[in-house]
């Protein structure tokens, strides 16, 4: 796979994470869709499609808005799954709604986008998905519950799409990521010491690689990408 002329479609976008993402993957010469619930951008760099306002937990707006994304690129070889969402919250006062919204915004979109985006992947002869779990899955701590749980699905997703697919040049792989350094953890948390945490940058790096000739023989990974933590 040329990462240079690849098109990838990217969910979650228009976030912290997101946005690197995006613009390290233009700037290593792929064409990109960008795909957020949040309001489209008014402006957008040069081999960047906007797609804004996207239910991506629903089906049918799952696919529309992939069906745009080939449109617009002129076909789907990799898809990288952003998108989601993060609330501490315990469990003696918690609620049961909190499961269902991570569950939705965690695992689901996941799942709607990459169901929506197989038969471009597989018209092409092959292709790339990467998720993004989180490191909080394989040992959740207080108040993680329904984060940890929904992104434990995630990964799940990850091993059993790999395995469906491996036959049919489709990797699929996880980037289980510790405390990223975005301004909205740094404002959770004004005391910790950020330079333990993994930046977007060296998370949009390993992104990257997944979506290279070189890492066509990685697949069913789930890849800590902890920094220091």
């Amino acid at each position: 796979m040329n990462s240079s002329a690849q098109r990838v479609v990217v969910t979650g976008a228009f976030g912290a994470l997101g946005r690197v993402v995006v613009q390290s993957l233009v700037a290593s010469g792929a064409t990109v869709a960008a795909l957020d619930h949040a309001p489209a951008p008014a402006e957008t760099t040069a081999g960047v499609h906007a797609f804004g306002g996207i239910d991506l937990a629903d089906a049918e707006a799952a696919r529309t808005a992939l069906e745009q994304a080939r449109q617009a690129l002129g076909g789907i070889d990799a898809l990288v799954n952003i998108a989601g969402g993060f609330h501490w919250e315990t469990l003696a006062e918690g609620s049961l709604d909190t499961w269902d919204r991570l569950y939705r915004l965690n695992l689901r979109t996941a799942v709607a986008a990459s169901q929506a985006a197989l038969p471009f992947l597989l018209a092409a002869g092959g292709g790339r998905i990467v998720n993004i779990g989180a490191a909080g899955a394989v040992k959740a701590g207080t108040g993680m519950g329904a984060y940890a749980a929904s992104k434990a699905g995630v990964a799940r997703l990850t091993e059993a799409m790999a395995e469906e697919f491996k036959d049919r040049r489709i990797t699929v792989n996880a980037l289980l990521p510790s405390i990223i350094d975005t301004p909205a953890n740094r404002a959770d948390m004004p005391d910790a010491d950020t330079s333990r945490w993994v930046t977007p940058e060296q998370l949009a790096g390993v992104v990257r690689f997944l979506l290279s000739e070189p890492a066509a023989a990685i697949t069913g990974a789930l890849i800590p990408v902890t920094g220091r933590v």
